[in-house]
């Protein structure tokens, strides 16, 4: 029997850290899938397609994990794949709390199992709204998030600041 995981989220951007645990994965089980969550009801930086080619883009070496993306509930993506078994990175305590209760709720639901693999001490801070969020004002993301990914994250905030409304300059103070 094939072992077969999956690794979900949105990665809106992916970082280094979802790159390590992706690649931790892949060292554990046949095939590793990392399956992009289609949320209709958050906005996002990057559209699914281009965070699917960003991701293959960046996991084009490692053979045995595929990319996809999903809608709907988890439990029935991986019924409908073949998958028995839920990967997740976990940077603090506060992601366990969450987690576990999500881990829980899939096994209650179709038996399928939760790994938690710990961040890498060099990532454990990192969050793709942390990243976004600092790169909006500036910030040097470089070295938080692969090449490629910073590449196009600077091309779509150069992209939304030229969409931008021209403000006009405050008019001078009427003389007194």
């Amino acid at each position: 029997m094939m072992r077969r995981a999956v690794c979900p989220g949105s990665f809106d951007p992916v970082t280094n850290g979802h790159i390590d645990v992706f690649r931790r994965a892949a060292a554990l089980f046949d095939e590793v899938t990392v399956a992009v969550l289609i949320n209709k009801k958050k906005s996002s930086m990057f559209t699914v397609e281009e965070r699917i080619a960003l991701l293959g883009a960046e996991l084009a070496d490692v053979p045995n994990i595929r990319i996809d993306s999903f809608h709907g509930l988890l439990v029935d993506y991986c019924r409908q794949h073949d998958i028995h078994a839920i990967v997740k990175g976990l940077r603090a305590v506060t992601d366990f709390d969450y987690e576990l209760q999500m881990a829980q709720m899939n096994h209650g639901l179709a038996g399928i199992e939760t790994l938690f693999v710990t961040t890498n001490p060099l990532y454990s801070y990192l969050s793709s709204s942390l990243v976004k969020e600092v790169a909006t004002y500036g910030g040097d993301v470089r070295g938080l998030i692969p090449d490629g990914v910073h590449a196009a994250l600077m091309a779509k905030l150069a992209e939304s600041s030229d969409a931008a409304p021209a403000v006009a300059p405050p008019s001078p103070a009427p003389p007194a």
